[in-house]
């Protein structure tokens, strides 16, 4: 009966987590066979820690199969970038010499979700130091103010247009310009500092508090108790002297007069519309009709800001038209 053949097993990390954080087969596998890598690591050290033996390797082609055939299977610890040449060596070498060994890849751990976040954050870090992006080195919270409203509308356009495709796009330089921002904030004078961990923690913090019903067994039947909890619970957070304080005042007119208006309302106030009257001048007349415009729009149950950007865009398309007749 011919024996197996010898094993070359690859074992593939995440570089993102704790290097003794291994599968069960993973740790079976360096316990039960001799391990090669290609330098000295922390993973190295965590195989070692758990009483495996680890031999570092300048010529890991020829000291694998010389391994592996010596004692029937070998275990490569494989680096940051999965060592993918390597890979490709041995396969090339193997299907060369059928029988002289299989190749086994093995995945000891895996990136968590989000994983990604935390080389955005590294990059954004190297472009910010010293030696990285003079741009970007140059800017402020306030020089960039005005690209992180464009990119949210570019954002904004890749839903309405219902392009998931771009909006994922769109969402990743929303995520750079906070990304960016947290690291400017980094460099804030002591006392003053934070950074994209404050942010991030901040948000859950928030999203536990303002979510009872998943977080603290809060009982609730109907869409409109979560969002009279979430209401309430932000109230106790941000005592407001008014129902107007914390709406963005920078947002765009019709949709600043529109949120203004839903705020009056839910408060339950009666508070007149200002009326356009002759002697108004013409600014303040304009104003007044608009807002009532933007109220009648709102007993309708229709958005003002969509419903004019739309006949803004079927207007686009008219002049299109025109240019080209």
């Amino acid at each position: 009966m011919n024996a197996p053949p010898a094993r070359i097993i690859l074992l593939v990390t995440s570089p993102r987590l704790p290097a003794g954080l291994l599968t069960a087969a993973a740790w079976d596998v360096v316990r039960a066979h001799p391990v090669l890598a290609a330098a000295e690591s922390e993973l190295t050290t965590a195989v070692r820690a758990a009483g495996a033996e680890v031999t570092v390797t300048d010529d890991p082609l020829s000291a694998l199969l010389a391994t592996a055939t010596a004692h029937g299977a070998v275990v490569w610890l494989a680096g940051p970038a999965g060592d993918e040449d390597l890979a490709r060596r041995l396969g090339l070498r193997l299907a060369r010499e059928p029988g002289l060994a299989e190749l086994e890849l093995m995945y000891g751990s895996w990136d968590p979700p989000g994983a990604r976040l935390l080389d955005a954050v590294a990059v954004m870090d190297r472009l910010q130091s010293p030696g990285g992006d003079p741009w970007k080195r140059a800017q402020t919270h306030s020089s960039l103010a005005r690209y992180l409203l464009e990119e949210c509308y570019e954002a904004y356009d890749a839903i309405v247009a219902g392009d998931l495709d771009a909006l994922r796009d769109e969402l990743g330089d929303v995520l750079l310009q906070v990304v960016l921002h947290a690291r400017l904030a980094e460099e804030l004078p002591e006392g003053k500092r934070w950074n994209v961990d404050d942010v991030a923690g901040g948000l859950v913090a928030k999203m536990i508090r303002r979510n009872p019903h998943v977080f603290a067994g809060a009982s609730v039947e109907t869409i409109e108790e979560i969002t009279e909890n979430w209401e309430r619970i932000k109230r106790t957070e941000k005592p407001r002297g008014s129902v107007l304080d914390g709406i963005a005042l920078s947002q765009p007119a019709l949709a600043l007069a529109a949120k203004v208006l839903h705020r009056v309302d839910r408060a339950g106030l009666a508070v007149p519309l200002p009326p356009p009257t002759a002697e108004s001048e013409p600014a303040g007349r304009l104003g007044a009709e608009l807002l009532a415009t933007v109220a009648r729009s709102r007993a309708a149950g229709l958005d003002a800001e969509a419903a004019l950007r739309q006949a803004t865009l079927d207007y686009v398309e008219t002049v299109r038209a025109a240019e080209q007749a």
